[in-house]
């Protein structure tokens, strides 16, 4: 070896512990970045060394590796780079080697030069399994070479697609047989030189050929090279002994020795109609038509048949959104310019598109979106939502059906009197706070919803809804009056209640509610530290407008981690709020909170934020409860046939929950008053499997307009009317017939249709399915 102060060290240890295999390549990639360009690796067993050293560009490269070697030795090699490994190496030497000239002073394991392409692999010892195998040459470069001095272990050369190989056959460890076991099985081209004897070869892929004149010279010339290479120039005169060499070379496709392969038509006539025509084991059995089947089947025949499946399933977006609005559906008007009914399309499924769905929502169809699966960005419905501002109200019918009293004016309350009011029935709201809204408009910070924003949507609920009774508070009496007047009672009182904390002091706490309701007007001094006590969604919103007001020190515990989430949570912490769980109060007191383990959290203010129950003392004994709250079915009846319950009352829910559950209920009370029965949603989702997000650009990040937002959208389960499957279908079987006005659909002609399955594959939306044929009788 030179001297290796001539050499850049790098050790695979490192304060006695071996570096990972990507660290010490990591470190070879700098060093030739650094311009070395002799290094010396000290190996413990790392993988692919010498590999991959590109950035050496056209300056000579030399890597010395001492110690152990692991796997693919200098796989994927560059021209220039010259490695030499002083000892034996394991598995896949040169593997990809595309120009490395390699030196092993010792064995090699299997699957050495596997798919080389370029360079030369050098082995002073035996080589094992599958050496030179399904190698590569592209002739304008020289061929790939395997030296070996010793020989090859079992199936050599197999599937061998150019390059050299010598087998030297010199203190071979199968002395009887230098090839192994099947070598040059499936070799397409190349030659193997070989010296000694051999226990045979592929013949129908190789044969044995007279080593020329000019093969003696280059074969002559290039053993000396290898003899320097791996330091044994005193066995020249032994390997050039011309009568102890053979040469294999592959055959050409011309000359490949096949065995002949029986037709179709003589095997029907020699094996099937002798067994199962006439005479044979079922011939006297059936009449069925036994003659062929083309090899392309339509019809009947078919394995597989289309089936164009378009809006039978829910989409993930519609499915997730407690309010069940058909977002897929506005994003196909938006596509399709009509950006006015896209926006209107909306009020059938909320009265609050632009404050919930803009703002407030935290967008559960975008978290269920296809494209999350493809790690692309969800489209965004807040640009939508918040373009729903300009909604219109809907036409309404005249209110000549039933008349319905709904006891709550928040987002639940409104929603299912919204939706009686549009199916043509008299809804009448009582609830006993100042102004309509609920949360909405008295508890929830103006930082997460603009105050114009909402009380727009407020005016154009008022346009639709104009019987509302504000400051009613109302008891048992006055709610079997109210039985007694209308058609159905709905009540959507809300939790009204906040749950309490039984600590010593919480009589120097103030609830989240009535914090929230005083912070909305101003009429409260937070102080500069806060402490919230519960970091939940409704404490984030503490947080904010604690913070809003003056506060500098907030802080929000919690006995487990904070099921706060969203933009609440984001909000939250972006003003600097400190979020610490679990922890446990003990009491409360003039500094603070005082904690289980004796800590104080020092704290002007303390906000009790533990969540709030129903005050149900109003509700008439008909109408069951279960721990603590209203007790429905599925479509939000109670005990009593002719009330509704919906809302926090019933479950503490997401404002959509709310909403969406009193569409659920109007559906329900308006088939009952035509004298039908609520029907239960049974839509299934689609399997994210049929789409096909291959159309979609992964580089966009974000979305720039609303137009952007509708082109990216896959329309899960509906058609995007794009004319994919007409295009591909090899056979030309798929057709779109058009029906009446916007009505269309694509057809399959079962005389042309080969069940390819093109159709389903190339599906954007998943429409197409591959359902099995009918079973021939």
């Amino acid at each position: 070896m030179d001297d290796q102060q001539q050499y850049h060290l790098i050790s695979g240890r490192e304060q006695d512990i071996r570096l990972e295999s990507r660290v010490l390549e990591e470190r070879l990639q700098e060093a030739v970045s650094n311009g070395h360009r002799r290094i010396k690796v000290e190996a413990f067993g790392q993988h692919g060394i010498g590999g991959r050293l590109w950035r050496a560009g056209n300056k000579p490269l030399h890597i010395k590796v001492v110690g152990h070697s692991g796997q693919r030795l200098g796989s994927m090699g560059f021209s220039g780079t010259r490695i030499e490994n002083f000892g034996p190496a394991s598995d896949d030497v040169g593997w990809l080697n595309a120009g490395a000239e390699i030196i092993v002073r010792g064995n090699a394991s299997n699957g050495v030069a596997n798919a080389m392409a370029q360079g030369r692999i050098y082995v002073a010892g035996d080589i094992g399994a599958r050496g030179m195998t399904m190698t590569k040459q592209n002739p304008r470069f020289d061929p790939p070479e395997l030296w070996v001095l010793g020989s090859a272990g079992d199936y050599f050369g197999e599937f061998m697609a150019g390059g050299i190989a010598v087998i030297c056959g010199v203190e071979a460890r199968t002395p009887g047989n230098v090839l192994g076991y099947r070598p040059l099985v499936g070799m397409v081209s190349g030659r193997v030189f070989f010296r000694g004897p051999h226990g045979g070869y592929s013949k129908s892929d190789a044969r044995l050929m007279p080593i020329t004149d000019a093969d003696w010279q280059w074969l002559k010339e290039n053993l000396a090279r290898f003899l320097e290479a791996i330091g044994r120039t005193g066995l020249y005169e032994k390997l050039v002994e011309r009568e102890h060499w053979q040469m294999i070379s592959a055959r050409g496709p011309g000359d490949k020795v096949v065995s002949k392969i029986r037709s179709i038509s003589e095997f029907r006539r020699s094996v099937w109609n002798k067994e199962l025509g006439e005479g044979g084991l079922v011939g006297d059995l059936t009449d069925m038509d036994m003659s062929p089947v083309p090899v392309v089947a339509t019809g009947i025949f078919r394995s597989f048949v289309p089936v164009w499946e378009n809006r039978f399933y829910t989409p993930p977006c519609q499915a997730s959104c407690p309010t069940g609005i058909p977002v897929h559906e506005r994003w196909r008007l938006v596509r399709e310019g009509r950006m006015d009914e896209a926006v209107d399309m909306a009020l059938s499924y909320t009265p609050f598109p632009a404050s919930v769905c803009g703002y407030l929502c935290p967008n559960l169809c975008m978290e269920s979106c296809t494209r999350n699966s493809a790690n692309m960005p969800p489209v965004d419905i807040t640009r939508l939502g918040k373009e729903s501002i300009r909604a219109q109200p809907p036409d309404l019918p005249p209110a000549e059906g039933g008349k319905i009293a709904v006891i709550g004016g928040g987002p639940a309350g409104i929603s299912v009197a919204w939706q009686l009011r549009m199916a043509g029935h008299e809804a009448v709201i009582f609830d006993m706070s100042e102004k309509l809204g609920g949360k909405m408009s008295s508890l929830i910070p103006e930082a997460r919803i603009p105050a114009d924003v909402l009380e727009a949507e407020l005016e154009r609920v008022r346009s639709v809804l104009p019987h509302v009774h504000l400051q009613q508070r109302l008891g048992k009496d006055d709610i079997e009056q109210l039985k007694a007047d209308y058609d159905f009672v709905v009540m959507a009182a809300g939790t009204a209640k906040p749950r309490t904390l039984n600590v010593a002091g919480k009589g120097a706490t103030i609830y989240a509610n009535d914090f929230l309701a005083a912070a909305r007007e101003n009429r409260i001094d937070a102080g500069q530290k806060v402490a919230v006590i519960g970091a939940g969604n409704v404490g984030c919103d503490v947080a904010v407008e604690a913070a809003r007001l003056g506060a500098k020190d907030i802080t929000l515990i919690d006995v487990q981690k904070p099921a706060s989430f969203g933009e609440e949570r984001r909000m939250a912490e972006a003003i600097g709020a400190v979020f610490r769980w679990p922890c446990f109060v003990r009491e409360i007191t003039e500094q603070g909170v005082v904690l289980e383990s004796g800590e104080v959290i020092e704290a002007d203010t303390v906000v009790v934020s533990i969540g709030d129950i129903p005050d149900t003392d109003f509700l008439p004994g008909s109408v069951d409860l279960e721990k603590g709250f209203v007790k429905v079915n599925s479509y939000f009846q109670t005990s009593d046939p002719r009330v509704f319950a919906i809302g926090d009352i019933v479950k503490p829910g997401l404002l959509t929950d709310a909403i969406g559950a009193g569409r659920k209920a109007a559906e329900a009370i308006n088939r009952q008053l035509q004298g039908g029965q609520p029907l239960e949603e049974t839509g299934q989702v689609i399997d994210s499997s049929r789409i096909t997000l291959e159309y979609f650009d992964p580089r966009i990040t974000s979305f720039s307009g609303l137009d952007q937002c509708g082109a990216n959208c896959a329309s899960c389960g509906t058609c995007r009317d794009c004319g994919v499957c007409e295009t591909i279908c090899p056979q030309g079987a798929i057709s779109r017939k058009q029906g009446s006005k916007e009505d269309y659909e694509y057809v399959s002609d079962p005389d042309l249709c080969i069940g390819c399955g093109f159709c389903a594959a190339a599906c954007p939306c998943g429409v197409w399915a591959m359902r099995v044929n009918e079973p021939l009788e």
